[in-house]
């Protein structure tokens, strides 16, 4: 590797001395890089659309993509601009802790791997509520089903579009509102026309973007250092105020219960989120749906291992640099500016340019997969399941799910204004939370206990949904933070140490409850 060391340092010439860039006046080359991301989408997109002709292609591919793809694709979904930006941000702060969301979201696919993909794919045909419905029969618990795939869509997708609206205004300096009108435009074309096809392919390329920039940049840093780890980190803790400390978990040593509330949500939430689990649906078996789960978590231990590098790069590079800080200290353009600044310091305009587009990518990706979510869940599990007269056969059913496709890009875009000043991060970290405490307990229930009924499974869906919602306002984000007591009702944040366990014993109570009923047999249709 040392080989390449004067080539990496010669990547730009002008090395660390690089000068600042102005936020809000991206060059030509910026331009230029966002415009071929999203030439390349748009075609990634006009070439899906002549491969999806029936509902099974808008739905899940036709079941097509193999399991290396999906396991990129599945990372694409995974490595949203909150990954990228927001844990080398969480890491330039606060050192070893801003890694606990990354320990988090990789954990949770095992979960899935181990206790749902063979059984999700036999079940199921396209969604969550497939599998749940091919378990359990009525109409409660599909409605039900789908408005909590809903819901939890809403918060990761406002959390989405938000990010997006914040990365195109800082850059650019366009409006913030013109922004999310781009990206709500960008995701409505994607779905609308090429399905899961189209999402799939786009996730897949900006996976390997990811990925890519991610290693340049890893390399970049490392040899500002000749390559050694240990010089990197002992320049990090010589600037950061905390010192040594940064090197070891500080937030879990002073509240570990909420730590391990924050661990029970990133790894049974990813378990429970509509749009990944969507996923498993587009591979031809069981066995593709397992490696694809498998390919999916050596993709992302390699980026967040990257991220440790990134994030101590950033902290030893800018603080040294003061044209990056304002007069307090503080990162220019704010905190979840640290990966831009450090691709400007390491690479001049042109890494930036291509760090920020494929950040832009990113934002295009997950906010795809999320709306396709989102409109199935209105297409297929609520208009095509209960309203069978609107939806009477297949045809009919795909002009339904483009209308509710381009409704939830209208309403994205007004949530993503209305919420404009929400932490992305948390509202993140919400939506797993909600999916943790909804989703998942009726998802293993119903896959893994025979006494599930539909009574109790929407009990306990219930308990969980509106448990989240309700600890999560009298805790410490809302009702101190944001309503501005002086100490929160409820002590843990998120509250899914509580919620969960709450989740399951009134699914439990409520199927023993109401265990005289008929319950639909395995595998019949909901």
């Amino acid at each position: 590797m040392k080989r390449f060391l004067p080539w990496l340092l010669a990547l730009p010439a002008s090395g660390a001395l690089a000068a600042p860039m102005a936020l809000g006046a991206a060059g030509a080359t910026s331009i230029a890089l966002f415009a071929a991301v999203i030439a390349l989408t748009l075609c990634i997109t006009w070439w899906a659309a002549r491969r999806t002709a029936s509902a099974s292609d808008f739905y899940a591919a036709g079941g097509r993509i193999s399991g290396f793809q999906n396991g990129l694709a599945i990372t694409g979904d995974a490595l949203s601009a909150g990954a990228f930006l927001g844990l080398t941000a969480l890491v330039f702060n606060n050192g070893f802790d801003g890694l606990v969301y990354a320990i988090g979201y990789t954990t949770g696919l095992p979960i899935v791997v181990f206790l749902m993909a063979s059984r999700l794919r036999r079940l199921g045909r396209y969604t969550f509520t497939d599998v749940v419905c091919a378990r359990l029969g009525g109409g409660a618990i599909r409605v039900f089903s789908a408005c909590a795939s809903l819901i939890i869509v809403a918060f990761y997708l406002v959390a989405q579009m938000v990010g997006a609206g914040q990365l195109i205004e800082l850059l650019f300096g366009i409006g913030y509102s013109q922004a999310i009108v781009l990206v709500g435009a960008l995701m409505v074309m994607y779905v609308v026309f090429g399905g899961m096809m189209a999402t799939t392919w786009v996730q897949i390329t900006k996976a390997v973007l990811m990925l890519g920039i991610g290693l340049l940049i890893t390399a970049l840093v490392l040899a500002r250092f000749d390559f050694s780890f240990a010089r990197l980190l002992d320049s990090a803790v010589s600037l950061h105020p905390a010192g040594a400390a940064i090197l070891g978990p500080q937030a879990l040593a002073r509240d570990p219960l909420s730590g391990l509330s924050l661990g029970v949500a990133l790894m049974l939430g990813t378990a429970g989120l509509p749009h990944v689990l969507m996923r498993f649906f587009t591979v031809p078996d069981a066995k593709a749906a397992r490696s694809s789960v498998l390919w999916a978590t050596v993709f992302m231990n390699l980026f967040y291992a990257m991220i440790f590098v990134i994030g101590f790069g950033a902290l030893a590079l800018l603080r040294a640099a003061p044209g990056y800080l304002d007069a307090r200290g503080a990162l220019l353009g704010g905190g979840n500016t640290a990966a831009l600044h450090l691709s400007h310091l390491l690479g001049g305009e042109v890494m930036f340019g291509a760090v920020s587009a494929v950040a832009f990518a990113t934002i295009l990706a997950v906010v795809a997969g999320l709306t396709l979510s989102g409109a199935s869940a209105i297409s297929h599990d609520i208009c095509g399941a209960l309203l069978r007269r609107f939806v009477a056969d297949a045809r009919a059913e795909m002009r339904v799910v483009r209308i509710a496709t381009v409704a939830l890009g209208l309403l994205a875009v007004l949530l993503g204004i209305a919420f404009r000043g929400q932490n992305v991060a948390y509202m993140i970290s919400l939506a797993f939370s909600i999916a943790c405490s909804s989703t998942f307990p009726i998802l293993v229930l119903a896959i893994y206990w025979k006494g599930l009924t539909p009574a109790g499974a929407v009990l306990g869906g219930c308990v969980g949904l509106g448990g989240s919602l309700l600890l999560t306002a009298l805790g410490p984000a809302i009702w101190v933070k944001v309503l501005g007591h002086a100490a929160p009702l409820f002590p843990l944040d998120p509250p899914a140490l509580v919620t969960v366990p709450l989740a399951f014993a009134a699914c439990i109570a409520g199927s023993l409850a109401t265990r005289g009923r008929p319950v639909a047999p395995l595998g019949a249709a909901g």
